[in-house]
């Protein structure tokens, strides 16, 4: 079954809460960085996330599938939508700007659609999804501000490494196209994922930062970590897989674009923080990169010729 190209009302919705959650989590990430390791903050993120997802599917009526398929399919994802661009990430920040992280991460289209060329048959390349992907990252470097930039050249593995995640989100959007064609309801792959990723990370932070000989975690940090993995990891996954089995890989991608307007406009609403002018027109240069990578330009265009 193909996968629509123009996404509708509800999928602009959707893609918009997501963004939304997911930029909260460098809000979270903030507060836990100060009090924990970052293996620790990214298992305890999914931990968290597969019990509170498990409760859901059972509150439900529902029930995890058992056979082999399944479990590959969503150890597969763990690794590639979790383990992997989570620990980059983590590492990335530690040696790099969040600024430079985030332009970096916006590059996450640019892979997505080039991966999806090459490896589905219904989300080919074509000329103004290239446009847009390229102008809505402009969009995104030049609101951020591409003072950001100057720090290109140094810190090379860090820079490498959270381009390695926008790379592996990509091939985790492909990946996950899946599910729909098992007939897995979103809830399922979110839950089987997060349960999946648990399983790989657990032993590794057991071993490496050793979290019994942590001081006890404040508050404060329970209450980010609970933000971590509820809002921006059980809730915005649920949403992720819904948006991927209508929408496909490249239009979920774009999350990653709404991501810094997302973050921009709450700091205006919740801090008071000042919108400037190049931030209103970095949010225009993504606008007019979405519509046509969306295809909506390209309907616009067509409708007025005719």
């Amino acid at each position: 079954m193909s996968i629509q190209k123009s996404m509708g009302a509800a999928e602009w919705v959707m893609l918009l809460v997501l963004s939304l959650l997911w930029g909260g989590s460098f809000f979270f990430n903030g507060i836990l960085v100060k009090a924990l390791p970052p293996l620790t903050i990214v298992t305890g993120r999914v931990l968290l996330a597969a019990i509170a997802l498990n409760l859901i599917v059972r509150a439900m009526g529902h029930t995890m599938p058992r056979d082999r398929q399944s479990w590959i399919a969503f150890f597969g994802m763990g690794f590639l939508n979790n383990m992997i661009p989570f620990c980059l990430i983590v590492w990335g920040q530690t040696h790099i700007a969040s600024g430079l992280a985030s332009i970096l991460n916006a590059t996450t289209p640019l892979f997505a659609v080039v991966v999806a060329h090459a490896l589905t048959a219904d989300e080919k390349l074509t000329a103004n999804r290239l446009f847009g992907v390229i102008v809505g990252f402009a969009g995104v470097a030049y609101m951020i501000g591409f003072d950001a930039l100057k720090d290109i050249g140094s810190n090379v593995l860090a820079q490498l490494a959270v381009l390695g995640a926008a790379f592996s989100y990509s091939l985790a959007g492909i990946w996950g196209r899946r599910f729909r064609r098992m007939g897995l309801a979103p809830l399922i792959p979110a839950a089987g994922q997060v349960t999946a990723s648990t399983v790989l990370m657990l032993p590794v932070a057991l071993i490496v930062d050793r979290p019994w000989t942590l001081p006890i975690p404040s508050g404060e940090t329970w209450l980010a970590l609970l933000g971590l993995a509820i809002l921006s990891t059980a809730v915005a996954y649920v949403l992720f897989f819904r948006i991927l089995a209508t929408a496909g890989a490249t239009n979920l991608m774009l999350v990653t674009f709404l991501i810094p307007v997302s973050a921009i406009l709450l700091g205006a609403a919740a801090l008071g923080e000042q919108l400037q002018i190049k931030h209103l027109i970095g949010m225009a240069l993504i606008a007019v990169g979405l519509a046509a990578i969306d295809g909506r330009l390209v309907n616009f265009r067509k409708r007025h010729a005719a």
